[in-house]
């Protein structure tokens, strides 16, 4: 069977707001899935890296998962992070997603212990034959210490049960050759903001985000002119943006992301230890580049500031 991209376009890596107390803010976070959706995005990514899921318990990743499905309520694609390096625990996250109505999976490849590329084969092959959700590999070898081969994606092309790939490697040639050798047996997602329009022309379907958090209409419109092959129209637009996307990667993700929606009226709350507040040297660095960028709300807001601005 012919497989199609669980989304084309931009996901948001949605952010998970959290009470002064730590609990997550249930009220902000259905705000945040409702601007979200009416700024036009094609999917939401829920507990992932930036949902900062590494440090929810299994009760709190399960309720996320299943209040974000519940409000987007088939409105638009939820593809659920459900990775672990323990491969039991992922297969356990995977099912409760999958129980609570999520459309996809993504599975950040095992971390701290790692495995070999037959050890990743064999990971992916035992879930997929336990679940029957799409499932997303991530690529992110900057956090986790390992990082798939052209070949190894390759192999994994060929089971049904593997749509595509974040890739947020940062390697062209691994993108290019992954391209080469699965074609569209296996489809590829930007998963770095930087890098939406050379991936895209590479053949990817579109990015995985973290800026949509901030700027969803201008990260879709990059992703959909690409989608389109207006190819220098979205490179322009992504030009007009990088210093923005830069500065959102001045610290580890989220903290940028974070401090960024709180300037712009977003109250997404405190972050989980071990992350901590940003630095006052770089939120100064943020919030100009915010400025420069037009996305900060004025004293009195524009039209076009309000929209980002929750009420």
């Amino acid at each position: 069977m012919k497989k199609e991209p669980v989304f084309t376009g931009v996901c948001t890596a949605i952010v998970t707001p959290f009470e002064p107390d730590g609990a997550i803010a249930y009220d902000v976070f259905g705000r945040l899935i409702e601007e979200q959706i009416a700024c036009g995005v094609d999917a939401i990514c829920v507990c992932g890296t930036t949902g900062e899921s590494a440090t929810m318990s299994i009760r709190e990743h399960h309720d996320a998962v299943a209040f974000c499905v519940a409000q987007v309520n088939h409105r638009v694609k939820v593809i659920a992070g459900a990775g672990s390096n323990d491969t039991a625990a992922a297969l356990y996250l995977s099912q409760q997603a999958q129980d609570a109505g999520a459309d996809a999976l993504l599975h950040v490849t095992p971390y701290y212990n790692k495995t070999t590329q037959a050890g990743l084969i064999r990971h992916y092959e035992f879930l997929t034959q336990r679940v029957s959700l799409p499932i997303l590999l991530y690529n992110v070898p900057s956090r986790t210490g390992l990082s798939f081969t052209a070949e190894t994606y390759r192999v994994l092309s060929q089971n049904p049960g593997i749509n595509g790939v974040k890739e947020a490697s940062g390697n062209f040639s691994l993108a290019a050759q992954t391209r080469h050798l699965c074609g569209e047996d296996l489809f590829l997602w930007s998963g770095n903001d930087d890098q939406v329009v050379s991936l895209m022309a590479l053949g990817a379907k579109g990015v995985i985000s973290v800026a949509s958090n901030l700027i969803p209409r201008e990260m879709g419109r990059i992703s959909h002119l690409c989608l389109e092959g207006r190819f220098a129209e979205a490179a322009q637009l992504q030009l007009r943006y990088l210093e923005l996307i830069n500065a959102l990667f001045l610290e580890v993700n989220p903290i940028p992301i974070k401090a960024a929606l709180e300037m712009a009226g977003y109250p997404v709350g405190p972050l989980r230890l071990p992350l901590c507040p940003i630095s006052e040297a770089h939120r100064r660095e943020l919030r100009e580049a915010m400025e420069r960028a037009g996305v900060l709300p004025a004293l009195t807001p524009s039209p076009a500031q309000s929209s980002r601005i929750m009420t």
